[in-house]
C-alpha cells in the first residue's frame, strides 16, 4: 500500500508557487489577494480557515479575513460580498461553509463574482466546468486529481466510483474524471447494495460525511482509494473509510488528516493565483 501524502504534495505545490508569485510581485507590483468570509464561530470552520491563512503564507498571497457574528442579517453579508466584488486590490474570494441556517447559501455564493470565484462554486463556473469550458475548478475536486496525477495514477480506462453527489465535491469530481478518460459511477443514500458497485472501483472516491461508511470488505484489491470525509468520533478525526481496514487491500490511499484536505488548500491558492493572472492581464490591457 503507498500512502497518498497529500500534505507533502500540497506543501511542495505551495512553495513552488511562492517562487512564482515572488516573481510576479516583483513584475506587477503587488501579490495576489484572497477574501475569507467567517460567519460564526464553528470550531472546524474557524479551523479551516486558520489553514487556509497559514498556506496563503506559505505561498505569498495576501489574505483577509472578515469575520462576522452568527446572527449577521442576510443584507449584510451581501453588502459585504458586493464590496469585495467591487474592490480591485481582490482577485479571490470564498465564503466559508457551511453558513448559518438563517443565511440563503446558494444566493450567497452567486453573487460572488465569478471572476472572484476562488472555491469554483458559482453557477457560471460550474456550468462551464460541465461543459467543459476554461473555468475555475472546484477546490477539493481540483486538489483530487492534483493528487492523482502526482502519484502517476492512470485515469483513462479505469472505472471510477464516487459515493457522494454534492456540487461540492461529488459531480464536479466524477466531471474531471470522465474528461480524463474514467468510466463513471455516482453512488448516494439512494443507491441499494453499495459494496456491489465499490468493489468494482478502480477509483473509489467517497464524499458521504459519513464515518468509516466504506469498510474493508468493500474495496476492491489493488484499487486507488480518496476519502474525502472528515469526521470528528471521539476526539480523534477519521474519514468517510475505515483506512485501518482499508489500507491492507488498497494500493493506494489518502489518510484522514493530511490526505486531500491539504490538497483542498492547495487548490484554492492556485486558483486565487489564477484570478490574480487574469486580473493582471485585464487591468493591462485596459489601460
Amino acid at each position: 500500500m503507498i500512502l497518498l501524502d497529500g500534505f507533502k504534495v500540497a506543501s511542495e505545490r505551495n512553495l513552488a508557487l511562492r517562487t512564482v508569485i515572488d516573481q510576479e510581485v516583483e513584475k506587477y507590483g503587488r501579490a495576489p489577494h484572497l477574501a475569507i468570509i467567517l460567519v460564526g464561530e464553528n470550531p472546524a470552520s474557524m479551523s479551516y480557515v486558520k489553514g487556509k491563512g497559514k498556506a496563503c503564507e506559505v505561498a505569498g498571497i495576501k489574505h483577509k479575513l472578515h469575520a462576522l457574528l452568527e446572527d449577521v442579517k442576510q443584507s449584510e453579508v451581501e453588502r459585504l460580498i458586493q464590496q469585495l466584488n467591487e474592490d480591485p486590490s481582490v482577485d479571490g474570494m470564498i465564503l466559508q461553509l457551511p453558513l448559518p441556517k438563517h443565511l440563503d447559501e446558494n444566493h450567497l455564493i452567486d453573487l460572488i463574482s465569478k471572476d472572484k470565484d476562488a472555491d469554483g462554486f458559482h453557477v457560471i463556473n460550474q456550468g462551464n466546468l460541465y461543459q467543459k469550458r476554461p473555468t475555475i475548478h472546484p477546490a477539493t475536486p481540483k486538489g483530487i486529481m492534483t493528487l492523482l496525477n502526482a502519484y502517476a495514477i492512470p485515469i483513462s480506462g479505469a472505472h471510477a466510483v464516487i459515493v457522494g453527489r454534492s456540487n461540492i465535491v461529488g459531480f464536479p469530481v466524477a466531471r474531471l474524471l470522465m474528461d480524463q478518460g474514467a468510466t463513471i459511477t455516482v453512488c448516494h443514500r439512494q443507491t441499494k447494495d453499495l459494496r456491489s458497485h465499490t468493489l468494482s472501483a478502480d477509483i473509489l472516491v467517497v464524499a458521504s460525511g459519513k464515518p468509516n461508511l466504506v469498510t474493508g470488505d468493500m474495496v476492491k484489491p489493488g484499487s486507488v482509494v480518496i476519502d474525502v470525509g472528515v469526521n470528528r468520533v471521539d476526539g480523534k478525526l477519521v474519514g468517510d473509510v475505515d483506512f485501518e481496514a482499508a489500507k491492507n487491500i488498497a494500493a493506494y490511499i489518502t489518510p484522514v488528516p493530511k490526505g486531500v484536505g491539504p490538497m483542498t488548500i492547495n487548490a484554492l491558492l492556485e486558483n486565487t493565483h489564477e484570478l490574480y493572472l487574469s486580473h493582471i492581464l485585464n487591468q493591462r490591457f485596459s489601460k
